[in-house]
């Protein structure tokens, strides 16, 4: 079936309720630091810089969550992407661990920074459900529960009966049960972002609207061209995630853009409090139901040709959408029928152990860069932000952020 195009546009749900057209001002000439992209990892790195005094210039091409943080489904939860189970079979339990006491940072990082800014960034704590279809889903969700309990982190196994009780509408005959974890917030991406960013320019970032083409050295320091003209700068922090190996040539290989599609319905009455997950396909699903009672659903990946991967093309597919327009009937009988309002894509980054990067760039001193969230750059973002804060001021890479770095064994293929 093909797809109504009058829905499609370039701009997503978080970008059609929310004016992401923060004031930008001409490029300098110099500046003590430079961050590029005005996502989640750009605004925080930019934000941090700017409160402890820093001079910063925040480089974005169009507007601030323009790119993957506008256009996802809002979540700030824990754990990296394959789950606390899948990053211990992959990274050993220490590296998992510190990787999830990195994401329980962010989540504290994030609470704090909206409350002190006093960002209405539509945030609420009701955690997620996972939901299992199936009776292996449902032991390997206990599995999980159990190993995130044993390490004291939080995770409750729901029967079908309790999950019920927190889903205000009818389950589907195949749903078995669902793993819960209590905390996990829900967010407004775009008033998130353009809080932030407003909060940074407060404290004395300045903003500009550019794309930059380069980053070159000259006379030991790097200098952004961009297409406003060069700025001169003692660090560079590049937070561009799936578009960072076009500046940064140490991560062709290792970050490869990945093509996520979403769609949001009409609002419609509270059916889901928490976040919701599950694994239709192996590429997974996930949606929430936003303040106003619109559904936000994306996910149906392995619907498309090659899995969407390795490409930078943002439009939809009829494949990927038709397949998101069965998510709900089929978990949830009495949902048939709810108008879509819009869809969208957007892109990701992923690396090969599914486990962002943090560091330094080879062979460009004086930048950093931070990619490849594998979808989940919510859950790291602001943690990862004020760390390369840091990195731009003390010109070398936080310790903390060690297990993220580009020499770990788990990136190579």
């Amino acid at each position: 079936m093909t797809v109504d195009r009058s829905l499609v546009g370039n701009r997503s749900y978080w970008q059609e309720t929310w004016d992401l057209n923060a004031p930008s001002v001409q490029l300098p000439a110099r500046a003590a630091h430079v961050v590029v992209g005005g996502g989640i990892v750009g605004s925080a790195t930019a934000y941090y810089l700017a409160k402890q005094g820093h001079d910063v210039v925040l480089i974005e091409r169009m507007h601030p969550a323009h790119g993957a943080t506008g256009r996802n489904g809002g979540f700030i939860g824990t754990g990296a992407a394959e789950g606390y189970n899948g990053s211990m079979q992959r990274l050993g339990k220490k590296a998992a661990q510190h990787i999830h006491e990195l994401t329980l940072l962010n989540a504290r990082l994030a609470r704090e920074l909206i409350a002190s800014e006093g960002i209405d960034a539509h945030y609420r704590e009701p955690g997620t459900l996972n939901l299992s279809i199936s009776a292996q889903d449902h032991a390997e969700a206990a599995a999980s529960i159990a190993a995130r309990n044993a390490d004291g982190y939080a995770g409750e196994l729901l029967d079908r009966a309790a999950l019920q009780s927190m889903v205000n509408t009818p389950l589907g005959e195949e749903i078995v049960g669902a793993a819960y974890f209590p905390g996990h917030a829900l967010i407004h991406s775009g008033r998130l972002v353009r809080g932030i960013v407003d909060a940074a320019v407060r404290h004395g970032a300045k903003l500009c609207i550019a794309t930059v083409e380069r980053i070159e050295q000259r006379d030991g320091h790097p200098v952004v061209v961009t297409d406003k003209g060069t700025i001169q700068t003692q660090s560079v922090v590049l937070g561009l995630n799936a578009w960072s190996r076009q500046i940064a040539p140490a991560l062709h290989g290792i970050i490869t853009p990945v093509r996520g599609q979403i769609l949001n319905t009409a609002p419609t009455k509270p059916v889901f409090a928490q976040g919701m997950g599950t694994d239709l396909t192996p590429t997974g699903e996930y949606w929430q139901q936003t303040l106003d009672g619109s559904i936000v659903l994306g996910g149906m990946r392995a619907a498309a040709t090659n899995r969407d991967e390795n490409l930078y093309d943002i439009g939809i597919t009829d494949e990927v959408q038709n397949a998101l327009d069965t998510v709900l009937p089929r978990l949830f009988p009495a949902l048939q029928d709810l108008p879509i309002t819009r869809r969208w894509a957007g892109l990701m980054g992923f690396t090969p152990d599914y486990v962002p990067v943090v560091d330094a760039m080879p062979d460009m001193p004086g930048v950093w860069a931070a990619g490849g969230f594998c979808g989940s750059g919510m859950p790291f973002g602001i943690m990862v932000g004020k760390y390369l804060a840091q990195a731009a001021v003390e010109m070398r890479t936080p310790a903390e952020v060690a297990p993220l770095g580009l020499n770990r064994p788990t990136l190579k293929k």
